[in-house]
């Protein structure tokens, strides 16, 4: 399979450069913490670099245990969302709002990691003691691909079609996954996921990110559903020339790690179909980007 795809070096685009920019606001935050001795509630206090003032409470829901409590506060993705709001573009940077307290309210383990976290901030707004909505389903950044196949004059998108409990329907969706951890290997992540779902090996040097274009106040990412969701994703796209042969095998192909509950089916979608095919958010922002890349000349039509 390797050996059909090739990417002209135009279109090309260098991640390491936004990947830079992306980590330049993740320095560590510094926190003083103190951990309650009563037995019979879990709370933890920090002192936020942007509010010395006034310690933060951290507490746990009924059901939650004292080991994942702690590895909920220790955790990236809580880390990650407490740095997010003292960057330049945060919710605390310019003084006006302050967090008093956060609740735990599940915890969801991946093997030895925390996947999913849920909690509850109180961020309130200083001059009117307003309290912002703060319901946070927390799962960290993630990538998304968008595979375009030509073969006999026709562009081809490579879907998956996966099962999805929490829409009670099977979704047709770009190949995309999580970051298994905080390093921000974004492009090898995204490799790995189009390998694992799609069964197709492709080179980190061929992977264009579109989000890479994106204005530096985004930091380069995507937020799909930020009124309850901390995802943040990168997605990038891959171009080839195909036999049709290739896309003959390609079609309906099954494929997904079964030992991680993945049920998934390839199948390929004519490009100029592509835009009405699917509800998927992921396959409608990533043609936005592609469109756009190619109306301001960041990657050739071709």
């Amino acid at each position: 399979m390797a050996g059909f795809f090739h990417l002209p070096s135009r279109l090309l685009a260098c991640p390491s450069r936004a990947i830079a920019l992306r980590l330049h606001h993740h320095a560590k935050l510094i926190l003083r913490c103190k951990m309650s001795s009563s037995s019979s509630s879990m709370t933890h206090s920090i002192t936020l670099p942007s509010q010395p003032n006034e310690p933060v409470l951290i507490s746990a829901t009924s059901g939650i245990s004292a080991s994942d409590f702690r590895d909920a506060i220790d955790s990236s993705l809580f880390r990650n969302w407490l740095r997010n709001l003292e960057s330049e573009t945060g919710i605390l940077a310019d003084g006006s709002m302050t967090l008093k307290q956060v609740l735990i309210q599940g915890v969801d383990m991946f093997g030895k990691r925390i996947g999913f976290l849920k909690f509850k901030a109180d961020i309130f707004d200083k001059e009117t003691g307003l309290k912002v909505p703060g319901i946070v389903f927390a799962r960290g950044p993630a990538v998304a691909v968008l595979i375009l196949l030509e073969s006999d004059g026709e562009t081809y998108a490579v879907l998956t079609e996966q099962v999805r409990v929490p829409t009670g329907k099977i979704v047709l969706e770009l190949p995309a996954g999580m970051l298994d951890d905080d390093k921000g290997d974004f492009v090898g992540t995204a490799v790995r996921e189009v390998e694992e779902e799609i069964g197709i090996k492709l080179k980190k040097e061929d992977m264009v990110d579109l989000t890479a274009f994106l204005d530096p106040s985004t930091g380069y990412r995507i937020f799909p559903s930020p009124g309850g969701c901390d995802e943040e994703m990168s997605v990038f796209l891959y171009r080839g020339q195909v036999e049709k042969e290739t896309i003959r095998q390609l079609q309906g192909k099954e494929t997904g790690l079964r030992e991680h509950g993945e049920f998934i089916k390839v199948r390929l979608i004519p490009y100029r179909e592509l835009w009405r095919k699917t509800a998927d958010a992921k396959v409608l922002m990533s043609i936005g980007l592609y469109e756009m890349a190619q109306r301001e000349g960041l990657v050739s039509s071709h």
